[in-house]
């Protein structure tokens, strides 16, 4: 499905927006519960990739296809391979079988894990034997996606001995493994993140109890955007987020204060409120912690006139689609003036956006949704816009509610 966003004419702005459960926190507990029949979770997210990790969990099928669902692909090869007994080939769409899974592999072999590739070396899909993992000892290195590490500490706990991890080298988006670690402290497992060395401590059960999942700031990322490009005066809020969160994309709230967005927290509520023009100085952010954002934050410099140098971005070269080149490509045709490399984004300061551009998506929801709001600028052309259900099943609803206009093709 393709579609046209029309001008929004109103640029004042005044909703209230309800956003579900984040993805990365829905998806670390849902394989949590698997492993701790205790818990029960509340707001979980309604993005494909929990409904594909849902219904893997379920499941007694030996073929496991979860689509595009990058999370679950990680986080399930940790558990099929402790699922004594049972016997899984796990495997996604094309471009799943496209992104490496070895680093996380070949951790698991070391621990004891009976894994082998079913095609090409090194990529999904994967043939999983579940079996006793004791060995309690692993190095992986630390500049990888964390999903690798998070997916080996969310099984730590049902491990014999527990788990020590040793991160190699540079780590990175640690945010991710905190909030890993914060989830099992939560579920009181014992567990510690000292210097480049990771443990957990084993755990045979829990105390009965609810978690309630924390709104996706991911998610938030595209009405900061909204109102970063919107009049002054302009606000949203958005439910159900705190202040004290365990997701690295709450930096949203500091980020954006460059693009005259204040963000006021209420009662697991936050309004976000235009209240000055954006900056005119260079926008220079290291996001190797908050990595999911940067397309959003590269499209609102674009729209609001201004030069950027975004670093830390060597993990969006297997993303969905490779995100630096997708960037580049569907900017430039805006006319963008930009440049990147394996892991930075340049963008120059262009006083031009041309209109009714038809933006390819390349089957990635932060695509779509980056780009959606140029509609307070220019009409523009969303192709493929159901990919968006990947992480946000409402989202053409909210942004209707917003009153954008949106016409399919």
């Amino acid at each position: 499905m393709d579609i046209l966003l029309n001008v929004l004419e109103d640029k004042k702005v005044d909703q209230k927006i309800t956003i579900s459960g984040s993805k990365s926190e829905s998806n670390r507990l849902l394989i949590l519960q698997k492993l701790f029949t205790e818990l029960a979770i509340e707001n979980l997210s309604d993005s494909d990739d929990s409904v594909h990790m849902q219904h893997a969990l379920t499941t007694s099928d030996e073929l496991v296809n979860i689509g595009h669902a990058g999370t679950a692909m990680r986080f399930l090869t940790s558990y099929f391979a402790i699922n004594k007994g049972r016997e899984t080939v796990l495997t996604g769409s094309e471009r799943m079988q496209n992104r490496p899974i070895e680093i996380l592999v070949n951790a698991l072999k070391d621990l004891g894990a009976n894994i082998s590739y079913e095609a090409k070396e090194g990529y999904p899909p994967i043939r999983i034997k579940g079996t006793n993992i004791n060995k309690e000892k692993v190095q992986i290195n630390g500049n990888v996606s964390s999903q690798y590490i998070s997916s080996l500490l969310l099984i730590a706990s049902k491990l014999e001995k527990g788990l020590e991890i040793e991160l190699i080298g540079k780590i990175t988006s640690v945010p991710y493994i905190k909030m890993t670690l914060s989830l099992l402290t939560q579920l009181g497992i014992e567990n510690s993140f000292e210097g480049n060395i990771v443990k957990v401590l084993p755990k045979k059960s829990i105390e009965k109890q609810t978690v309630v999942v924390e709104s996706d700031w991911s998610s938030a990322s595209y009405f900061y955007s909204i109102i970063a490009l919107s009049e002054i005066g302009s606000k949203i809020q958005l439910s159900a987020y705190k202040k004290e969160s365990l997701q690295g994309d709450s930096c949203l709230a500091e980020i954006y204060q460059h693009f005259g967005v204040e963000t006021t927290f209420g009662e697991n509520f936050i309004t976000l409120k235009k209240v000055k023009d954006t900056s005119k100085e260079v926008l220079e952010i290291d996001l190797k912690n908050a990595p999911d954002i940067a397309q959003t934050i590269a499209v609102t410099c674009f729209a609001e006139e201004i030069a950027c140098n975004l670093t830390g971005l060597h993990t969006l070269k297997i993303k969905e689609t490779d995100r630096l080149v997708a960037l580049h490509d569907e900017l430039s045709k805006l006319g963008a003036k930009i440049t990147v490399t394996n892991e930075t984004l340049h963008l120059e300061i262009t006083n031009i956006i041309h209109k009714n551009i038809a933006i390819k998506t390349y089957n990635d929801h932060r695509m779509a949704m980056a780009f959606a709001p140029l509609a307070l600028k220019v009409p523009i052309q969303i192709n493929n816009a159901e990919v968006v259900t990947k992480s946000y099943q409402k989202f053409w609803e909210d942004m209707q509610q917003i009153g954008i206009k949106i016409d399919e093709l």
